[in-house]
């Protein structure tokens, strides 16, 4: 039988409301009554009809400031106090101990009244609680169905304790049914199956998966054994949150299989050296994860290992912070956000760590089309101690669209080795529509060391080598030049560090912003834009003009580097040297290879009036590309950076060129690393056309910046080419 006491309840306790108001009225009149002095009351009494209030003229005695204090203290100390402790009191306060006995009396009742008030304020608030919920009970009692028929049921055929859990039982089965759909449609197959309970009431769930910031409904309850990472999940709807973490588990395990498999997944080249995923036995291997490739994308697979001079937990922390990643990857990664953290994982460490993230992908080039891509990484130390990072895309949560690039389950697998160093595997697997790209990047994007592991792992290897480097306390024996204290040498490579990051974001055919082709429709043409520097202490202030321009040269790419990056053959192409002699003033190795290094150059120019310029270079390499970046520097902001100053502050505007294999292919027997073939050549040029950010852009500006890079490309073909014959 319905028990309605919780009703019956909330009669009394409104009743009881009532009264308290009205015992507090009394007890504001006793207050307002009691709150006189002794004095005034002992005044009364002495007058000649006690039955006559006191006049309103009637002079009252005060307490003193001091009096009051003392018996406030004596007071919370002692609220009842006795015949002799209030003579004692009065003695020493010079008050009547009948003055003392009214002002401890009016005290109590103030306290008292103090209380209540208090008090009164709780009852109410409890009070509107209740009203509301029982205004909730209600309408839930009115939509309540009977357990074995489906009609309305009465408030007899069950208890209410029963009702309740059968309503809410009801909205959790609805819930599970919609985000079982929305996990078979990402998944491939139904994640749950559970036993139907008896038809109870129902309500409708709107799932947003269509962009980053729809909400709906929670999901609390544990799936796929995934509960405790849902408690720190916030921002996504729980069933999105369901969803990534379900697809971030599954794509753990195959990337692991993937990593850790060889034939049949995995079939061996003819060369000895790569090999090729078979995609009959990948279907076979792994029936979950992300739905069937879309009509129009291809398949880029691909796996890579190598040794890398850094440890594990400092592998993860690159790779789990958003800005470390994009800095050590700045070649590849052109852009990337970290849309919401889902668990910062456990034990003080990434171990359990789940991530949405935004990245763009590039080759630098704006001849090659970026890739955008919306993903959960998930970082997990298995047991063996060996750390695993994975990615998979969302996009299937993001648009209902086709997407151009989808990235399966990609990461790396970071074991310990001895002395600081770690073995990193790493498996790239995406899909992806490449029709846009230029027909002389095909070859090498379709070869993989476009986007593929193999450039991936080159990079890191690299960057950990330059970070060893930097974390140097002391300078190393064979470097020699104006560096003269640990610290300058750390500056140094830092700026070094920020040029070559804004060389990258700015050479590449990134969404973020938009190249302007000059003339024609040749791969040569050359492509500008223009950006106004403003309150940027790192960049000077004015109108900038960056140009780029791509193109094929029958050369290997290791004597085009070497050609490049050497000061002795700059004169050849540097236009703004004048034909000065180029001197090295310093040199920082970031590698065994001495290819690797930062520079500090003067060119000393032939025209006497001219003052002498400063040059920063870093020049890198691996196996997929090479890089020469350049930027002038101010004479006297390069002193403050050798003394150990603060490197943001040095206004730069790189330039440089970026050398890339033509494809894994060539007259070197099919080696795939670079130097083997040709090479695809980039040129990028930033310039201060104006000084001035509000100034216009003169067409005049235009002309001149692109016959200076055009005048450089055909000062590089012919050196290169000529000393090539």
């Amino acid at each position: 039988m319905f028990q309605p006491s919780i009703f019956d309840s909330l009669s009394s306790h409104h009743q009881l409301h009532k009264a308290s108001e009205n015992d507090l009225d009394l007890i504001r009149g006793d207050d307002e009554y009691e709150s006189k002095s002794g004095t005034d009351i002992m005044d009364g009494e002495d007058g000649k009809d006690p039955n006559q209030r006191p006049s309103k003229k009637k002079r009252y005695h005060r307490h003193t400031q001091h009096q009051i204090q003392e018996m406030e203290a004596f007071f919370n100390e002692c609220p009842h106090p006795d015949d002799k402790q209030r003579k004692d009191l009065g003695r020493r306060l010079g008050l009547e101990p009948l003055q003392i006995k009214f002002w401890f009396q009016n005290k109590r009742t103030q306290m008292k009244a103090q209380h209540e008030r208090h008090e009164n304020s709780q009852l109410r608030a409890e009070n509107e609680k209740l009203r509301a919920e029982n205004i909730r009970y209600k309408e839930a009692l009115s939509n309540a169905a009977c357990p074995n028929c489906g009609g309305p049921a009465t408030i007899g055929e069950m208890s209410f304790d029963e009702q309740h859990l059968r309503i809410e039982n009801g909205r959790l089965r609805e819930e599970i049914d919609r985000i079982s759909g929305i996990a078979a449609k990402c998944v491939g197959k139904s994640m749950l199956s559970y036993p139907h309970l008896p038809a109870g009431a129902t309500g409708s769930l709107d799932i947003g998966v269509g962009n980053f910031g729809q909400q709906s409904s929670g999901f609390t309850g544990e799936i796929f054994g995934a509960a405790d990472l849902l408690r720190s999940v916030s921002g996504q709807t729980e069933a999105d949150k369901t969803v990534m973490i379900e697809l971030a588990v599954a794509a753990m395990e195959e990337l692991i299989r993937m990593a850790q498999s060889g034939e049949p997944l995995w079939i061996p080249g003819p060369d000895g050296l790569s090999e090729t995923l078979s995609n009959d036995e990948y279907v076979r291997s792994f029936s979950r994860g992300l739905m069937p490739k879309p009509l129009g994308l291809k398949t880029e697979a691909s796996r890579e290992s190598s040794a890398v001079i850094m440890n594990p937990m400092n592998l993860v922390e690159i790779l789990m912070d958003v800005n470390q990643w994009s800095s050590v990857f700045s070649s590849i990664v052109s852009r990337a956000a970290t849309i919401e953290v889902l668990s910062t994982g456990v034990a003080g460490n990434y171990n359990g760590a789940f991530q949405v993230m935004t990245a763009e992908f590039q080759v630098p080039s704006p001849l090659v089309p970026t890739r955008e891509n919306y993903f959960v990484r998930y970082c997990k130390q298995h047991p063996d101690g060996t750390w695993a990072v994975v990615d998979v895309s969302l996009d299937n949560l993001r648009s209902s669209s086709v997407p151009r690039y989808r990235r399966r389950p990609s990461g790396c697998l970071i074991q310990e080795l001895p002395n600081g160093y770690s073995k990193v595997t790493w498996v790239e697997h995406v899909e992806v529509d490449d029709r846009a790209v230029h027909s002389i990047y095909k070859l090498l994007v379709n070869s993989g060391l476009a986007f593929g592991a193999k450039r991936w792992v080159g990079t890191l290897r690299r960057q950990c080598a330059r970070l060893t480097s930097f974390m140097e306390n002391s300078i190393p024996a064979g470097e020699v030049g104006v560096i003269t204290s640990p610290e300058g040498r750390k500056s140094m490579l830092k700026l070094a560090e920020r040029m070559v990051m804004s060389f990258c974001n700015g050479v590449g055919a990134s969404t973020a912003h938009t190249w302007t082709t000059l003339s024609g429709s040749g791969a040569d043409d050359v492509r500008v834009m223009t950006r106004k520097s403003i309150d940027d202490p790192g960049r000077p202030p004015g109108i900038v003009l960056s140009a780029a321009t791509s193109f094929w040269l029958p050369v290997p790419p290791n004597r085009v580097f070497d050609f490049l990056r050497d000061e002795k053959s700059r004169s050849e192409w540097d236009i703004l040297s004048n034909g000065g002699l180029v001197q090295e003033m310093a040199h920082i190795s970031n590698d065994r290879d001495p290819s690797n290094a930062v520079s500090l150059l003067r060119v000393n120019s032939t025209n006497s009036s001219q003052s002498n310029m400063l040059i920063l270079q870093e020049s890198s390499t691996d196996s997929t590309g090479s890089y020469v970046i350049y930027a002038p520097v101010d004479i006297d902001a390069m002193n403050i950076v050798l003394s150990g100053g603060d490197p943001d502050y040095v206004a730069l505007l790189p330039s440089g060129f970026a050398i890339l294999p033509d494809g894994p292919n060539g007259p070197a027997g099919g080696n795939p690393d670079v130097g083997s073939g040709s090479s695809l050549l980039t040129v990028a040029f930033q310039i201060l056309v104006d000084s001035v950010p509000t100034a216009k852009l003169s067409l005049g500006s235009i002309a001149t910046v692109n016959n200076l890079i055009k005048c450089t490309v055909e000062r590089i073909k012919g050196a290169v080419l000529c000393d090539g014959a």
